[in-house]
């Protein structure tokens, strides 16, 4: 693991998040010379964050209680992890997921990317990957030069994985055994994904399937935003 150069503090709320954790932006961008240490490891979720989260949520900060009691359970999860393998430093593996449902603008990827953007600054090493269900099943679609297997095991074996918008697309034979794939594969894995809908909770099998949604309740924890879209007020 290398070192990770300093951070700039003067744009999207990184300063506003780590003072939620009582740091300052002085001391992690400490150089002690360790690339395990906690600041090392907060340089480079920032530096993750900044290139994967798009642009118009660069600034998300997460204020659901939900959403910030699933990144603390990750957290402590992968500290206690650390502390039973006797590892250099805490990793996050296997945890619970967590669904945000809510209509179209409430505002359910701006608190899934406010989710990871404060994981980030944790302190604890992740490996991410973000998609939409529609660019996940672009990405998967049969073509030449591609091996969807492959593209497929980097989306159902990411160590977290946000997926917006589940459920949005026209339902098919096809996008419905992707979604039960991926899904039952990080069901029986227990791995922590954070996935969005549009989908209200008595529709969920009805738009995913009783496969999807009887496993979706079992692994993750659940929100339901109401209000109002956002987008059209603006």
């Amino acid at each position: 693991m290398d070192l990770a150069p300093a951070v700039d503090f003067t744009r999207d709320n990184f300063a506003h998040l780590l003072a939620g954790r009582n740091l300052t932006a002085e001391q992690v961008n400490v150089r002690d010379g360790n690339p395990y240490s906690e600041m090392n490891l907060i340089r480079r979720g920032i530096a993750q964050a900044r290139t994967t989260v798009p642009h118009i949520y660069r600034n998300a900060i997460a204020e659901l209680p939900e959403a910030l009691g699933w990144t603390a359970e990750l957290c402590t999860t992968a500290r206690t992890d650390q502390e039973r393998r006797d590892a250099i430093i805490p990793t996050i593996g296997r945890g619970r997921s967590l669904l945000l449902l809510g209509p179209t603008g409430v505002g359910k990827t701006h608190q899934a990317y406010g989710a990871v953007r404060a994981l980030a600054v944790s302190g604890v090493s992740m490996t991410w990957v973000a998609t939409s269900s529609a660019d996940l099943y672009a990405a998967l679609r049969p073509r030449n030069g591609v091996d969807s297997e492959t593209e497929f095991r980097r989306y159902a074996h990411a160590r977290l994985l946000l997926v917006d918008d589940l459920g949005a697309a026209k339902s098919s034979e096809w996008t419905e055994e992707i979604n039960f794939r991926l899904v039952n594969h990080r069901y029986e894995n227990q791995l922590p994904t954070l996935l969005t809908s549009n989908v209200l909770p008595k529709q969920l099998a009805d738009r995913l399937g009783d496969r999807v949604a009887s496993r979706l309740t079992e692994m993750c924890d659940r929100s339901v935003i109401t209000g109002t879209d956002r987008r059209r007020a603006a």
